[in-house]
């Protein structure tokens, strides 16, 4: 039994000193496996921030380049606008004059400026109403200030030059005149004739 006795001593201390020793090893593993853990949380913040300022970038360069489709060709179109308003001149010139102008003349160029507001309605560009509206200085550029018994004050009056929209943006603003309300007596005393 001494044996034995002797064994379970021996394996006590050897125990003890096991302990002893494993303390301080454990608690440096611990301190170890928790700065790793700690490290591990802050990389996977860092990869989760970073993820998702790559879907932004993904996100707003896929909206520059829808803009840019829908909206690439948009100097050619502000180009085009006055050619349109010149066949609109020349349609209107021809009409009013009493000079005999050739109606299929006339016609012809028309016809012209038809196809040519259809193909620019293709890409999506679009005439501003503007005579009767309410004055939207988002849409309408106002060059004359005119009293009017017709129109209710804040309205346009009359278009000089057609404003036109490309989708949702403004390609140009139309040119009008903005009634002021009904003439005064005052004022149509005053007013030549």
């Amino acid at each position: 039994m001494s044996t034995i006795e002797g064994l379970e001593n021996s394996g006590t201390g050897e125990h003890e000193s096991n302990t002893a020793t494993a303390d301080p090893l454990l608690a440096e593993t611990q301190k170890a496996l928790s700065a790793k853990t700690d490290e591990c949380k802050a990389l996977n913040d860092r990869y989760l921030r970073q993820a998702a300022e790559f879907e932004n970038y993904k996100r707003l360069a896929q909206r520059d380049q829808r803009d840019q489709i829908k909206f690439g060709n948009e100097q050619l179109l502000k180009e085009l606008l006055p050619v349109i308003d010149n066949l609109e001149r020349a349609i209107k010139a021809a009409r009013d004059s009493d000079q005999g102008t050739h109606p299929a003349l006339v016609q012809g160029v028309d016809l012209t400026m038809k196809q040519l507001s259809g193909s620019l309605a293709k890409f999506g560009v679009q005439a501003i109403e503007t005579v009767g509206q309410v004055f939207d200085p988002t849409a309408h550029q106002a060059v004359a200030h005119v009293p009017s018994d017709n129109v209710p004050s804040n309205h346009v009056v009359e278009e000089f030059q057609k404003g036109y929209r490309l989708h949702e943006r403004m390609l140009r603003a139309a040119m009008v005149s903005v009634s002021s309300g009904p003439a005064t007596a005052n004022e149509q005393d005053v007013a030549p004739n």
